[in-house]
């Protein structure tokens, strides 16, 4: 298997799925097809000029019950691609009047994002020089430059640090001034302590650069974000280029300062173009609760036509976004027709027929997910890398409890969690963490009170029967604590 972080844009679709079942159980069809659509990127990304833009993504609705995965394969498939996601509700743009954000607003955060993350990215690249850009600063702080009037001065910088640069030595080459020879060589032993750490605990002031846009947020109106944001922008420059001081350790200081100087290398222009880039040819928007939004959903309020009529628009408010159109951002100009768009739904209610006809074409690729049974709940207690057993031991390891969990504890947990899902209200593997929880309520509490660092747990079928087969077993306190 190839390392992924260095050669993700070519991972065939075989090998994306190996990676998503590492964190999805089951579900194959869904990560199939999500991996075609992340390779076909790539693809795109290769093909002749000439028909590169005509080749638009293949998004994709995944139809299925709450729990079974639908989130979190969009989600993974993200990280894996390290590609900007935003993930939305459908449902938040229901409401009468269009209170809340419009569906532009979702590329715009999306575009945040992208911003955000190749930000990261300059500034890791630049991190080396700004590390040195900070120690120089520091050195500056420990050894301060001469006065206009030629004159040395005298440093007071925490215990330890009283440095006086009127001290003569005799220059080591000839023609040196003896000042600029102390110097030299003071500069060149604090430079290799502050490498070494030996100053790491000692305390200096430093000046940084106060950002008064964290003291100030403006609002546009709704459903004018933009005119909000480049309001914020306009009051918050008024500020200009305050700084603050801040006593710290040279440790602290370090880190504070390569910091700020990794932001003044890296070149802003250049972090938006190259977000703007990533957005347009591999963003993906994750549109959840679709089915919140066609025309067939009833709730119990629905008194009349008035609520399908408010959604049928929703979806028209949707479907230049997906088909293709520019939206306005702070940053620049997006290009939204090859941004991959993932919708799922329950389709509890409605089906996806009920979405308008222009809405269906434009997600032409459908997935069934399905139910999860009690093997499903089995792998997914124990394979997956994050799995929800794998992480209470490590929340307790962190106490230095150790926990052991049989495996006929482990397949007890899945046939009860089964169990409530079947008989009270089917919320998928969302149930195993109410399971888990009530299981380990007593464990969690007397940890480290009465449960000491250095003991050893063990969880079998015995214990989990004895803790939860009454609560399965009883429909009215299993809906009520699991």
């Amino acid at each position: 298997m190839p390392n992924v972080q260095q050669t993700v844009d070519e991972l065939t679709p075989r090998q994306i799925v190996e990676e998503l079942d590492k964190y999805i159980i089951g579900q194959d069809d869904a990560k199939k097809n999500v991996a075609i659509a992340l390779r076909n990127r790539w693809r795109r990304q290769n093909a002749p000029d000439e028909m590169r833009d005509e080749i638009m993504p293949n998004n994709i609705i995944m139809i299925g019950p709450t729990g079974v995965g639908k989130t979190e394969i969009a989600r993974r498939l993200a990280k894996l691609a390290r590609a900007p996601f935003i993930k939305v509700e459908a449902s938040k743009f229901t409401e009468v009047g269009y209170v809340g954000r419009d569906v532009d607003s979702m590329i715009r955060d999306l575009t945040d994002i992208a911003v955000n993350m190749v930000q990261e990215e300059h500034k890791q690249d630049v991190q080396d020089r700004a590390r040195e850009h900070a120690e120089e600063r520091i050195l500056d702080i420990l050894i301060p430059p001469e006065d206009s009037q030629g004159g040395s001065r005298r440093s007071q910088n925490g215990p330890g640090f009283m440095i006086d640069t009127s001290e003569r030595e005799a220059p080591e080459q000839e023609g040196e001034a003896p000042d600029d020879s102390l110097r030299s060589r003071t500069r060149e032993k604090f430079r290799q302590k502050l490498k070494d750490g030996d100053l790491d605990d000692r305390e200096i002031e430093i000046e940084v650069s106060k950002d008064s846009n964290q003291m100030m947020q403006v609002f546009g109106p709704m459903g004018m974000e933009e005119m909000g944001v480049n309001l914020q922008e306009l009051f918050g420059n008024l500020g200009g280029g305050q700084s603050k001081k801040r006593r710290v350790t040279v440790d602290e200081a370090r880190e504070i300062l390569t910091q700020e100087e990794a932001q003044k290398l890296i070149d802003m222009d250049q972090v938006k173009e190259d977000a703007l880039e990533r957005v347009q040819n591999s963003g993906i928007v994750f549109i959840d609760e679709i089915d919140k939004v066609a025309a067939g959903t009833r709730t119990r309020d629905d008194g009349g036509s008035g609520q399908g009529v408010s959604r049928q628009g929703v979806q028209r408010d949707l479907l230049p976004i997906v088909e293709g159109s520019n939206v306005t951002t702070k940053h620049g100009m997006v290009q939204t027709d090859h941004i991959l768009f993932i919708a799922s739904g329950a389709f509890h209610v409605s089906k996806p027929s009920d979405l308008i006809p222009e809405m269906q074409g434009r997600f032409p690729i459908r997935v069934e997910l399905n139910n999860l049974d009690e093997d499903d709940f089995y792998e997914i207690l124990t394979k997956p890398k994050n799995a929800l057993i794998k992480q209470y031991r490590a929340l307790l390891r962190s106490e230095g409890v150790t926990i052991e969990f049989e495996s006929d504890g482990v397949r007890a947990l899945a046939r009860i969690a089964a169990q409530v899902n079947t008989e009270v209200e089917n919320i998928g593997a969302r149930r195993l963490h109410t399971v888990l929880t009530t299981l380990l309520e007593d464990i969690l509490y007397d940890v480290p009170d009465r449960i000491e660092p250095g003991s050893e747990l063990t969880i079998d079928e015995d214990m989990v029967e004895e803790r939860l087969s009454d609560i399965a077993a009883s429909r009215d306190l299993s809906q009520y604590i699991l």
